[in-house]
């Protein structure tokens, strides 16, 4: 039953112990008397030796003589506390004597007593006398009928000597309608607790009961499935520079709609639309196959059956190896470098270093904006299979060609004087390159975005589909959600700008 959600349960746990605390707490008031404490706890019980015997403890308490046979002394701290709900009076106390209370420190003998009290309770001071039984023999202390306050509390600073430190110390004596009572050890400037161990109780109870609902609430995820949520199979294809916004936002789709199965393979934006319209071929009279291609730039070829939409804005950069010494080309220099004109980084005031030009593939969308935007021509023919290598002597500078993005990057940190391109939010996150400048102008997403800059190196990413897949397929479905739905911040998340936010309809225009 619904009603029986676990954030319920422990809602109405709460509310009942809630209840239950707030009744009991009043009974107690009405029901149990208020009581008088007093109570008392050893705050020092520490050794002194040689500094009675040198005057030390003279010259900084102002109380003690020398005297001999103090070589074992001892220096105690005696709290005694008032902490009851109500005030103590002289005649609270239940001795037949003229004092109230009696500390006994077993096998230790008391040589001197100093009182000490709170600059607010001066007036305690004057209980302190013979006449009002206080005084010491052997190892008995008698304390006098002091009055106190709630709250109130004095303390005794007693020289004792005979006797080992961490003997038995005992405060006997009684109070009308209340009791004497040890309380724990406690530092010297402790307070005593403000809350009675069953208050604290009740309150950790209740604060562990309102964490733990608030957990339930924070955590449960109360938002509706994205609309249109379908179910089925899908591959998506192209681009291995837009992959890993693929693969996020794919995963969360999976996790929102019970039953859908998306499937990211990625072997290149041209390869992709390749992949797509094979399919969509062998498939005609079938309906449209459950294929999304992506392209970095518009299709390639003439290819009347593929329906575009526009995804997103992609901005790449030029990356070189970290010892190159470059921070910043001109598009001038960018195309002699790619036509194999310059061979040695020291012409263009890095190291002295060989260049090795890592391309990508002819599938590649990134190596096609590349030559659209940046080159505006192809690139010079390969000329390594490992790009370390001239596979012919004659060739003016060595230039291979890899797979995939996260291939270019690897090789180009890996080794000297590499040059490469890359998409840009990858780039930024790859060790060992450095992301270079085109004619004075950064790559930046943001910047980009805000009008602030004309860097070229960038492009629109589409979703094509082999005709227009029904409006409730998964293909049509999985391209909502990532357009226009939750997929939107996994694309900013990953550096690219929404083409459906106000920025991104100028940019993808």
């Amino acid at each position: 039953m619904e009603w029986l959600s676990a954030e319920n349960v422990v809602a109405v746990g709460t509310a009942v112990l809630g209840i239950a605390a707030s009744a009991g707490m009043v009974w107690y008031e009405r029901r149990v008397p208020r009581r008088k404490r007093v109570g008392y706890r050893v705050q020092m019980d520490n050794p002194i030796g040689d500094d009675v015997r040198s005057g030390r403890v003279n010259r900084r308490l102002g109380l003690f003589l020398e005297a001999p046979g103090m070589e074992d002394a001892t220096l105690v701290l005696l709290r005694i506390e008032n902490d009851g709900s109500q005030g103590i009076d002289r005649d609270d106390y239940t001795s037949p004597e003229r004092h109230g209370l009696t500390a006994v420190f077993t096998d230790r003998t008391i040589r001197g007593v100093s009182v000490t009290q709170p600059t607010d309770t001066d007036h305690l001071m004057d209980h302190f006398t013979a006449e009002r039984g206080f005084g010491y023999e052997g190892n008995t202390l008698r304390i006098p009928r002091v009055p106190l306050n709630r709250g109130d509390h004095f303390k005794l600073l007693v020289l004792l000597s005979g006797g080992d430190v961490g003997r038995g110390i005992r405060l006997i004596g009684g109070i009308r309608e209340g009791e004497v009572h040890p309380n724990r050890s406690a530092t010297p400037d402790d307070k005593p607790p403000l809350f009675s161990r069953a208050s604290r109780l009740i309150t950790i109870m209740l604060t562990v009961c309102v964490m733990t609902l608030a957990g339930i609430v924070v955590a449960r995820d109360d938002s509706p499935p994205p609309v249109g949520c379908e179910q089925g199979t899908l591959t998506v294809t192209g681009s291995t520079a837009f992959a890993p916004a693929l693969r996020e936002v794919a995963k969360e789709y999976e996790g929102d709609c019970e039953g859908a199965d998306i499937a990211v393979d990625v072997h290149g934006s041209t390869e992709g639309i390749r992949e797509l319209a094979a399919a969509g071929s062998a498939a005609k009279g079938k309906g449209a196959p459950a294929v999304v291609a992506f392209s970095d730039g518009p299709k390639p070829g003439d290819i009347p059956e593929l329906r575009e939409t526009r995804v997103a804005l992609s901005v790449f950069a030029l990356v070189v190896n970290d010892d190159v010494g470059v921070r910043n080309l001109s598009s001038a220099d960018v195309r002699r470098l790619y036509q194999g004109e310059i061979g040695d980084w020291a012409r263009l005031g890095g190291r002295k270093l060989p260049v090795h030009l890592v391309s990508r593939d002819a599938n590649s969308g990134t190596r096609q904006v590349f030559q659209r935007r940046v080159l505006g021509r192809g690139e010079m023919a390969n000329s390594s299979v490992d790009c370390v290598h001239k596979d012919y002597p004659s060739a003016p500078v060595t230039r291979c060609e890899l797979d995939s993005t996260d291939q270019v990057l690897a090789k180009v940190a890996e080794l000297p004087g590499a040059v490469g391109y890359s998409e840009l939010n990858l780039a930024l996150r790859a060790k060992g390159v450095r992301v270079l400048g085109l004619d004075g102008d950064a790559p930046s997403v943001d910047a980009i975005e805000h009008g602030r800059s004309a860097y070229p190196y960038r492009e629109i990413e589409y979703a094509y589909t082999y005709g227009s897949p029904p409006a409730d397929s998964l293909a049509s479905s999985f391209l909502t959600y990532l357009s226009r739905g939750n997929g939107q911040s996994v694309i900013r998340t990953h550096g690219h700008v929404p083409c459906w936010t106000p920025e991104g309809m100028r940019l993808c225009a």
